[in-house]
């Protein structure tokens, strides 16, 4: 019930605790007027506890407190710790280590690309995925670790029986099934916008390190990247073009010193993990890379490239149209045309509005 009190924060019913050691008592102490704002004390008053209960038991929820040995104690570096977590799906013991994942939700197809990729790549690696349960780069996370089979961990900016966006609610509840999704907001509660940035602190303390893919200036990823920053955790982010917008949070991340990653082998490299979840050194080599692998960051494909195939490749560092790859190498747009075919046929670029950029993974 207490975490029902909207000023309440988790720092301030943290402190209420302290001082009475039941919830009851803590309870008794916000109608009597000792915490919570005059709202507060009204809602307190007209609070049904069984109700509530009731609620949570119908969400498929629990509720697990500070002192409960499934509370997640890397919370508890925040200045202001949620007091419990509303929890649908599994252990919060079992989900870890965990890295998050972050960016645009009006993210780039090389966005969404880039954000399953590392999802997927961490979850094979046995790590645990966490996220906002947002649409773009959040939704495309979770569905990499979904989709290679691992866990991931949406944390909500609203009650964690509401989907929103509604759009999601299917994913929701895979991500629900296999690893788990949680709020400190109990069941019912909207989604509202000064939920988010409250939420955005705790995808940075459940997380060892957060991960930025795309995000405009000004964008929401920068509250959670602040809060990673202030608790010791590491931050990655993605490189994208300098003339795209969404490329201005990643890029300038990297300027302060964040940690530039090309793909999901950087992210597990720095990590000190391999693609099975080995730390380095321990567990199979990782078989070398050829040279066009490490030309271009890309998988190998069977045959070689051609020297024009990797001058097209080469020219391609962002969305290009044809036209231009062939007055830079000097070809005729026809036979530009059939390279860049040939190389989306292998899986090496992709098409979107009449441009081509690299794929950044098979």
């Amino acid at each position: 019930m207490l975490l029902s009190l909207a000023s309440l924060s988790g720092r301030r019913l943290l402190e209420l605790a302290s001082r009475h050691p039941t919830a009851e008592a803590c309870l008794e102490a916000v109608r009597r007027g000792e915490a919570g704002s005059a709202a507060d004390r009204e809602a307190a008053r007209a609070l049904d506890g069984a109700s509530l209960a009731l609620a949570v038991e119908a969400a498929g929820a629990r509720l697990v407190a500070v002192g409960d040995p499934e509370y997640p104690q890397e919370l508890l570096d925040l200045p202001d710790p949620p007091a419990g977590l509303f929890v649908r799906g599994g252990d919060l013991r079992a989900l870890s280590p965990r890295v998050a994942v972050v960016g645009a939700r009006s993210c780039t197809p090389y966005g969404r690309e880039v954000a399953a990729l590392l999802g997927g790549a961490l979850a094979a690696a046995g790590v645990c995925v966490v996220s906002g349960g947002a649409r773009g780069v959040d939704a495309a996370a979770h569905q990499g670790a979904l989709g290679a089979g691992g866990p991931t961990l949406a944390v909500l900016g609203c009650g964690v029986d509401v989907a929103y966006p509604a759009a999601n609610a299917a994913l929701l509840r895979r991500v629900a099934e296999a690893g788990a999704v949680v709020s400190e907001y109990p069941p019912g509660v909207r989604a509202e916008p000064f939920r988010f940035p409250a939420r955005n602190r705790v995808v940075a303390g459940l997380a060892r390190g957060v991960v930025v893919v795309e995000g405009a200036a000004g964008s929401g990823s920068l509250i959670t990247v602040d809060h990673a920053v202030e608790l010791g955790r590491e931050v990655f982010a993605v490189p994208g073009p300098v003339t795209s917008e969404l490329a201005a949070v990643p890029l300038g991340l990297i300027r302060e010193g964040a940690t530039l990653i090309r793909g999901p082998d950087d992210l597990l490299a720095d990590l000190g993990l391999d693609r099975e979840g080995h730390a380095q050194g321990q567990g199979r080599p990782a078989p070398a890379a050829s040279s066009q692998e490490a030309l271009h960051g890309l998988p190998a494909t069977g045959a070689p490239l051609s020297e024009a195939e990797r001058g097209v490749l080469g020219l391609l560092s962002g969305p290009t149209v044809p036209d231009a790859v062939a007055a830079a190498l000097g070809l005729s747009l026809q036979e530009v045309t059939a390279l860049l075919v040939g190389l989306e046929l292998r899986g090496l670029v992709r098409q979107s509005g009449g441009r081509y950029e690299r794929r950044v993974g098979p």
